[in-house]
């Protein structure tokens, strides 16, 4: 049952469904457009406001494990992706590689990196400070590196107006979420579960008015079955490759088991909740939907992925565990 879509990715599943046979046009779409803008200024504002600042407190004195995990995220992610587009054959001029290319600047997870942390008996604090710093500096980064990579790539970089629209849209609710968080930290991170239908909810519309666009614009008619089994492949090696990198990373380092398992997990993810909004700002609408949909597989398959391996990790921590008692008996 753990390798079926969650809830979520069904969710988004079926929102690309309907867009498909009722897509929103004309007025609608301006105003599902504003009404997705605010929803999409609302999610970075609550992510501001739940960023504990005693968490960062607590894992700061890791900094060695923070640079190794931005260094995955940032560095050697976009290099992957520059190399399969120039190892590849043919894969450069696919429809997907743009998205592919964008994927790969995206921050990482925080709830997902977190969550398998723990089931793996990692190092939860630092991986919290680890995916949330991932999040702050990619709300820079990422546009920085979508500008440098695309124009490597001939394509447009980020114009004046997108870098303008993450500012208001995502950087300023975040920070206005971080000056408030003294006050409402704390009643935003009781009632998480009650709020979450924010951060999903924003998502599914981009989703939505992403494909609604480009159902709009015929990229269906663009692309081919042998576009979407490449994309799809890609996809599960590019994952395949972090992930054992990652590792042998973090133990040629020296890093301690609990520490590697933090750094395998929050260098290998990539935020469907930060990317899919920041692709709304920093695209035109026509190139959301194409962008989009590559983020939307690797995200099922990083989940699946991580999962078997957080269980693998706990159950190696228990035998340790057992072993350990056992000796000491």
């Amino acid at each position: 049952m753990r390798f079926l879509p969650d809830k979520f990715i069904s969710t988004l599943i079926l929102a690309i469904l309907v867009a498909s046979v009722l897509p929103v046009q004309g007025a609608a779409a301006y105003w599902f457009g504003l009404a997705t803008k605010i929803a999409i200024g609302l999610l970075f504002f609550l992510h501001g406001a739940r960023l504990s600042q005693q968490a960062v407190v607590q894992g700061i004195v890791h900094w060695r494990l923070h640079l190794v995990v931005l260094a995955m995220t940032f560095a050697v992610f976009p290099l992957v992706g520059l190399t399969l587009g120039w190892t590849l054959p043919g894969f450069k001029d696919s429809a997907f590689y743009a998205g592919i290319l964008f994927l790969c600047v995206l921050p990482s997870t925080v709830q997902s990196s977190i969550a398998f942390t723990s089931i793996a008996k990692g190092n939860v604090p630092a991986a919290i400070v680890s995916a949330s710093a991932s999040n702050i500096l990619g709300m820079f980064l990422t546009p920085l590196l979508v500008g440098l990579l695309f124009t490597t790539q001939g394509d447009a970089a980020v114009s004046l107006d997108a870098l303008q629209s993450i500012l208001l849209q995502l950087l300023l609710p975040f920070v206005m979420g971080q000056i408030l968080q003294p006050w409402i930290g704390s009643f935003i991170r009781r009632h998480n579960k009650a709020l979450g239908f924010v951060d999903r909810g924003s998502i599914v519309m981009v989703v939505y008015l992403a494909f609604s666009e480009a159902m709009v614009q015929g990229l269906w008619g663009q692309v081919s079955g042998h576009d979407l089994s490449v994309m799809i492949a890609v996809n599960v090696g590019l994952l395949a490759f972090i992930l054992w990198f990652t590792w042998f990373t973090a133990k040629m380092l020296g890093f301690s088991r609990a520490d590697q398992i933090t750094i395998i997990f929050c260098g290998s993810k990539k935020s469907l909740a930060s990317g899919a909004p920041m692709a709304s700002v920093i695209f035109p609408a026509a190139m959301v939907g194409g962008i989009v949909l590559p983020l939307m597989i690797f995200h099922q398959i990083q989940l699946m992925a991580c999962a078997v391996l957080a269980r693998r990790f706990a159950a190696q921590a228990a035998a340790l565990e057992t072993e350990k008692t056992e000796q000491g008996l």
